[in-house]
């Protein structure tokens, strides 16, 4: 399979479709041509790592096994038990400092479709956070500060502070992102 169009990087305008790469397969489904891309002792270790960082519970060591993997990932950044990053292509993952990737959510930066195989880069910004069981589609960026809610499926951008949720995710009406804390009333309790 051979690239037919150049992949344009997170910070260049453009929706999620404008920076995949797209690699025709012919006749045959994309998924029987995988091995064209990436080595199978490459996909083996991958898959390893991955699968052995979705049950581990030290983040630190999680985060230092998905780097040696070449995923970029951020100081203090968290994956929850069962998260997992994309196996084929770790290396096109970037998640921010401090960002929370929740349960059984999973990053992917790859599409195998009928006739081609679509790659993209995933950028997720400093500060978000990810709810459970959330799919992250490739070629997305998702800016600082956003929330997703729970099983939600992330389709396109998501804008720096946003709060979306949803199949395919959307803005929601009356959400608060992270940066409006809990407002500490003048009695001292929560409101």
């Amino acid at each position: 399979m051979r690239r037919t169009e150049q992949t344009i990087g997170p910070d260049e305008s453009g929706g999620r479709h404008d920076r995949l790469t797209h690699y025709p397969s012919g006749d045959v489904n994309s998924l029987w041509v995988w091995q064209h891309q990436v080595s199978l002792v490459r996909v083996a270790r991958n898959f390893l790592v991955v699968y052995a960082c979705r049950y581990l519970p030290y983040l630190g060591w999680k985060n230092a096994l998905y780097r040696r993997l070449g995923a970029q990932v951020g100081r203090r950044a968290a994956f929850a038990l069962s998260a997992t990053i994309d196996i084929f292509f770790p290396e096109l993952v970037s998640v921010g400092d401090n960002s929370i990737i929740g349960y059984n959510t999973v990053i992917l930066c790859h599409e195998y479709l009928r006739h081609e195989l679509r790659t993209g880069r995933v950028v997720i910004g400093r500060d978000v956070v990810v709810g459970a069981s959330c799919t992250i589609l490739p070629g997305v960026v998702i800016g600082d500060g956003a929330v997703i809610s729970a099983h939600s499926l992330v389709n396109k951008d998501v804008p720096a502070g946003a709060v979306v949720g949803g199949v395919p995710a959307r803005p929601l009406s009356g959400a608060h992102g992270p940066s409006e804390d809990v407002v500490q009333a003048s009695d001292g309790e929560r409101r």
